[in-house]
C-alpha cells in the first residue's frame, strides 16, 4: 500500500471525532408543556416501528415488527428562527422552546387513517421519512419545524422507522431501512385507497434509501395505482450510492413527478457515510448532472446557502436563506411562472 493511500483516511477524521463525541452526548427528548397565546401549533400524525415509551435514546433496542399510530400538537415558539429547532435548555417553556402540548394514541390503524383523511379536504397527505440517526422526537420536532417554515397546508404524517437514533448505528439504520419497506408500503396504499387520493413524499438521507425501496417494490408488483397517486418526491441529501440508483429509477419505470433532488457538496454527514461505504460518493454530494443523466429527475444544489447547521446535512430546512430562496422557488412554481431546471446551483443572497 502506498504511503497517499495510507493516509487519506486521515481526512476524514474531524467527520469521525464529531461523530464520536455525539455518539456520548445526552440526546434530548421531546417534552410536555402547556403552550401560550402567541405560539403556533403544528399537528402531526404518527406511524412509527418504534416503542412510545422511548422517544429519546434507543440503540441496541429490538425491533418489534409493529406499527404504532398516534397524533401530536407541536407547540412552535414566538422566538422561532427559520430552520432551527428550539430544543429547552431547562425545564422546557413554550415561549421560547419547542414542547408538546397533548398526543393522542390510536387504538387501531383504521382510526387513525380516517382521522387523517378527514383533516384533508383536498385530498393530499405529505409523508415524511426521516433518516439515519433520528429518534421519535427528533422527527417529530423536525418535521414540526418543516411544516411551520414552509407554512404546509396538507396534513402531514412522519413514517418513523426503527432508527438506533445512535451515530454508532450506520449499519443497523441500514439494515432497518430494508426491515421498514412493507410497513411504509402499506402505509402508502391505506393512505391512498381513495380513487381521489395522493401523496407527497418527503424523505432525508437514508430515508431516501427507504422510499426508493418502496417505489422499486410497488414497481416490481406491477403495482402502478400507488406509484400514480404519488404526486411528487423531494429527496434532501440522499444518502444513496448514484450507481444503485439508477437501477432503482429504472426498475421503477415512469417515476412521479416533480422529482426533486436536494444536493450539498459539502455534506459533512455523507462524507462519513462515504467512508464508510467504500469512499464512493453518494447522491447527496453529486457536482455535476452526469450521476443521474437521462433519468427524469431535477436536482438542485443548496452548496451556496450551507450554513455548517448539523453538519450541513439537511441545508435545505435548516439554513435561512436556504428556505427563503425555496420558499420563493416554489411560491413561483405554483403559479406556473418558472420551472425547475434539470439542474440548478443556487447562488447565495448578496
Amino acid at each position: 500500500m502506498s504511503r497517499n493511500r495510507r493516509r487519506r483516511p486521515l481526512r476524514a477524521l474531524p467527520v469521525l471525532c464529531l461523530f464520536v463525541l455525539a455518539s456520548c452526548a445526552p440526546r434530548p427528548a421531546a417534552e410536555y408543556a402547556p403552550t401560550v397565546p402567541e405560539a403556533h401549533l403544528q399537528t402531526l400524525y404518527v406511524a412509527t416501528q418504534k416503542a412510545l415509551d422511548h422517544t429519546g435514546w434507543t440503540f441496541g433496542a429490538k425491533r418489534t415488527g409493529q406499527m404504532r399510530y398516534f397524533r401530536a400538537d407541536i407547540s412552535i415558539p414566538p422566538t422561532h428562527r427559520a430552520g432551527h429547532v428550539e430544543w429547552p435548555d431547562g425545564p422546557p417553556d413554550a415561549a421560547t422552546d419547542f414542547v408538546v402540548t397533548a398526543t393522542d394514541v390510536y387504538p387501531s390503524s383504521g382510526a387513525f387513517f380516517g382521522d387523517v383523511k378527514a383533516a384533508r379536504p383536498g385530498r393530499e397527505t405529505q409523508v415524511f421519512v426521516h433518516g439515519y440517526n433520528v429518534t421519535l422526537s427528533d422527527g417529530l420536532y423536525r418535521l414540526a419545524q418543516m411544516r411551520e417554515d414552509f407554512e404546509v397546508a396538507e396534513p402531514s404524517v412522519l413514517f418513523a422507522w426503527a432508527s438506533a437514533g445512535d451515530p454508532r448505528g450506520y449499519v443497523y439504520d441500514r439494515d432497518s431501512v430494508l426491515y421498514a419497506r412493507d410497513d411504509l408500503e402499506d402505509l402508502l396504499n391505506a393512505l391512498t385507497s381513495g380513487p381521489q387520493d395522493r401523496v407527497t413524499l418527503l424523505a432525508h438521507s437514508m430515508g431516501s434509501q427507504l422510499v426508493m425501496e418502496v417505489m422499486r417494490q410497488a414497481a416490481l408488483k406491477g403495482d402502478r395505482q400507488l406509484l400514480d397517486r404519488i404526486s411528487g418526491v423531494v429527496l434532501m441529501s440522499p444518502d444513496i450510492d448514484p450507481d444503485v440508483f439508477r437501477r432503482q429509477a429504472e426498475a421503477i419505470g415512469d417515476l412521479p413527478q416533480p422529482f426533486l433532488i436536494f444536493v450539498t457538496q459539502q455534506d459533512r454527514a455523507l462524507s462519513l457515510a462515504s467512508l464508510i461505504t467504500g469512499r464512493k460518493k453518494r447522491l447527496g454530494v453529486i457536482d455535476g448532472p452526469e450521476a443521474v443523466a437521462g433519468l427524469p429527475v431535477k436536482v438542485i444544489d443548496f452548496t451556496a446557502l450551507a450554513d455548517g447547521e448539523g453538519l450541513d446535512h439537511a441545508v435545505a430546512i435548516t439554513s435561512p436563506s436556504a428556505i427563503s430562496v425555496l420558499n420563493g422557488m416554489l411560491e413561483q412554481a405554483s403559479l406556473g411562472r418558472e420551472a425547475f431546471e434539470d439542474y440548478m446551483v443556487l447562488e447565495a443572497q448578496p
